[in-house]
């Protein structure tokens, strides 16, 4: 019997990045209600094209559920700098759920999680029992990669992928995926909003990190550290661990799906009315392959 191959998908990135790459030239593709629907068109778009593409036996799509989340409870300054999202995308974001919902996919979100925690707690569920593809456009997410965990990295356009396993990234990085969390925690993220330890950035980090493994060893090796990296680290410690906490994705989220929920079982007419409801025009010509 074949294994199952379970697609977990980072909702919010493919429903972003959909709609910046048509944005960018004034196209929102409004439908007669009056609602922009490129996001969602794209989003579509690069699901069906990955499903196609991958060919998983079940696909789940994982959601933000708002900007407050435990990690800004922990540190107010976290994603701090975001803008707020565009007003043609906002009511793209329950239009989405309502897309996916038709198509029988589970939508799964928790208030006061990130949609990366999801997938991480459902990355655990599902390893052991199948082949797990999380399919996302953040690279944080590399620290899930174990060895039936792959990452798929959306790149430019549609169809193309960076794919990493536990031993592709290894050989590129030379850290191993969990050692993305200590490297986050020492230089921070200016991306997500938060400091590691102020003057050291990436290529000192990953110098600490080859010499000692992680933030734990560096703190019992101190005295071994050049006076500069020690005092960096004994000044900004307390960042140091809070940029850790704020750096890995939680994976006991009380979120869960069943594999048989999962199962892609999409009833075409039901998928076909909803399209024709939101003006999507020919997606759903996507799926016939």
């Amino acid at each position: 019997m074949e294994k199952n191959k379970v697609m977990l998908v980072d909702g919010m990135a493919l429903l972003f990045r959909a709609y910046y790459s048509t944005a960018m030239s004034g196209y929102f593709r409004i439908n007669s209600k009056g609602v922009p629907t490129n996001a969602v068109h794209g989003f579509v778009k690069h699901l069906f094209t990955a499903m196609d593409h991958f060919k998983p036996s079940h696909v789940i799509c994982c959601w933000d559920m708002g900007s407050t989340t435990f990690r800004t409870e922990m540190y107010p300054d976290y994603k701090a700098n975001r803008d707020a999202p565009p007003v043609e995308l906002v009511p793209q974001f329950d239009l989405v759920k309502e897309v996916t919902n038709s198509l029988n996919i589970p939508n799964i979100g928790l208030q006061g999680y990130e949609a990366d925690d999801c997938i991480g707690t459902l990355t655990t569920h599902f390893e052991q029992e199948a082949e797990v593809l999380i399919l996302t456009g953040d690279q944080d997410i590399l620290q899930l990669l174990r060895d039936n965990v792959s990452v798929v990295l959306l790149q430019k356009g549609y169809g193309n992928y960076k794919v990493y396993t536990h031993d592709t990234f290894l050989e590129e990085k030379g850290i191993t995926p969990r050692q993305i969390i200590d490297l986050k925690a020492l230089m921070g993220d200016s991306s997500d909003n938060y400091p590691g330890v102020k003057g050291i950035g990436e290529k000192t980090a990953l110098k600490l990190l080859y010499a000692h493994g992680s933030v734990e060893g560096i703190l019992q090796n101190i005295s071994t550290l050049t006076k500069s990296q020690r005092e960096k680290i004994e000044r900004d410690v307390d960042n140091l661990h809070l940029s850790r906490k704020l750096a890995e994705i939680y994976c006991q989220v009380d979120v869960t799906c069943s594999i048989h929920e999962a199962a892609i079982t999409i009833d075409r007419a039901v998928m076909e009315a909803k399209f024709n409801e939101v003006e999507l025009g020919n997606v759903a010509q996507l799926i016939a392959k």
